[in-house]
């Protein structure tokens, strides 16, 4: 058991006001006997070791420049608890390489005017909330949320892969399997750019859901929009897709270019077996 706090821990090294790069001599189980809260400009970094988070999760709470990489979060034991909370006003987070699974309410919850999140190469399995992106229609502010999903393995997990309000949300290069109620859901204003997603059903076929909602400062309520680029959708997997609604977003508004495989059967068995914790070293020097 690696030890929850006091001098040399995790969670010293995550509330210093300095900028940290925090690595791990041992592996090891940390039983988090509350919430981690990580301030600005840390990077947890778990390759060379095994490393798993358990009990309570991660809060990322109004800081900056974060990178979370190659640890399991697993088994939350409150009602109200995620792996993963990025919220409020916190910005330019990079999840990267990490397994998440088994938490009584959600693995990742992005909201609260929390921006520029990437979440990358990550297997989420044995859950039924996967991802919440915009907590409420109330909350407008959420109007400046932009996230980047993509190298992800959906195992399946039962909704939210993910679910979305008034963000933008590019997902690229993703596995989504097996889902039990559906794989990607817009709800109010969400704008979600899906391209070279790999779709495969199980009993629920249908992988695109629209919820309405009433945003806080409207009069009526209204969905969001999706747009499926060169998405692969197996076996028996029905889109759902409509015609997107006053959807103007495109990736190419936040980055000039990123690098995107087509959706092919060789890149579902890639994030099958290259996705979330791996047994990689620590880079020398670090």
């Amino acid at each position: 058991m690696v030890v929850d706090d006091g001098p040399g821990s995790l969670r010293a090294g995550c509330c210093m006001n300095e900028p940290m790069w925090i690595v791990f001599e041992v592996s090891g189980t940390i039983e988090l006997s509350s919430h981690l809260d990580v301030s600005s400009y840390k990077t947890i970094d778990g390759r060379g070791q095994r490393i798993k988070l358990t009990h309570n999760g991660i809060r990322l709470k109004e800081c900056e420049h974060v990178i979370i990489c190659n640890l399991e979060f697993e088994g939350g034991i409150g009602d109200e608890i995620d792996a993963i909370e990025i919220k409020p006003n916190s910005k330019h987070i990079w999840i990267d390489r990490c397994s998440l699974k088994d938490y009584k309410d959600g693995l990742i919850d992005i909201t609260h005017q929390s921006t520029f999140i990437t979440i990358s190469r990550c297997h989420f399995s044995n859950q039924d909330k996967v991802m919440l992106i915009g907590a409420s229609p109330l909350h407008i502010g959420d109007r400046c949320i932009f996230v980047t999903i993509h190298h992800c393995f959906f195992d399946g997990t039962r909704q939210r892969h993910p679910r979305v309000r008034f963000a933008k949300v590019h997902l690229y290069n993703n596995y989504t399997s097996d889902w039990g109620i559906y794989a990607v859901c817009a709800s109010v204003e969400a704008e979600i750019y899906s391209q070279c997603n790999i779709y495969e059903a199980g009993q629920r076929k249908e992988a695109f859901k629209y919820l309405t909602e009433k945003a806080a400062d409207k009069e009526e309520a209204s969905t969001g929009s999706i747009i499926s680029d060169d998405d692969l959708f197996m076996d028996d997997t029905q889109s759902g897709l409509l015609e997107p609604i006053c959807s103007s977003f495109h990736p190419s508004q936040h980055y000039e270019t990123w690098t995107v495989m087509s959706a092919t059967n060789e890149l579902k068995h890639a994030l099958q077996h290259c996705t979330g914790w791996q047994d990689v070293p620590r880079p020398p020097g670090e």
